[in-house]
């Protein structure tokens, strides 16, 4: 015996318009046809990101170490002490933090990037200059469809 469904179609519809509606925008965005964005600036470079990219901020290790290093005193041992004290309570999270932003310089520099802001795409297409990341990633794009 089939199976019944409820009278409900405007329901059906809704979810239908629901699932269907931000598939098809997914589809169409620029972030949709590269697999692998990489934004490279500063804190005096801000980009407008999509969503999605990796970001790297290449003054982000000096931020962190000007927060270890805020105020601390004169005297060599216990500025070293406060620094270690810092550094611990920061816990794994700094530790993080630290390892990602050192990271990024290093990424960045093996990409050979020479101005900031930088949108990569797959580590082959770069767009110098522009800070809006959708923006790039749509002359990439465009590139890569006229240059096949």
């Amino acid at each position: 015996m089939p199976a019944s469904f409820p009278r409900s179609a405007p329901s059906w519809r809704a979810l239908g318009l629901a699932v269907v509606l931000p598939v098809s925008l997914g589809v169409f965005s620029p972030a949709t046809f590269a697999a692998d964005v990489l934004v490279i600036t500063d804190s005096r470079h801000p980009v407008k990101t999509m969503g999605g990219e990796r970001l790297i901020e290449l003054d982000e290790a000096y931020r962190i170490e000007a927060e270890l290093s805020a105020e601390l005193p004169a005297e060599p041992e216990q500025a070293t002490a406060l620094v270690k004290r810092r550094l611990n309570s920061g816990g794994t999270d700094l530790q993080r933090r630290i390892a990602s932003a050192y990271q990024g310089v290093a990424d960045a520099w093996s990409l050979g990037i020479t101005s900031i802001p930088a949108v990569v795409v797959d580590q082959r297409y770069v767009v110098y200059g522009e800070p809006d990341v959708a923006r790039a990633v749509a002359r990439i794009e465009q590139h890569r469809r006229a240059q096949p």
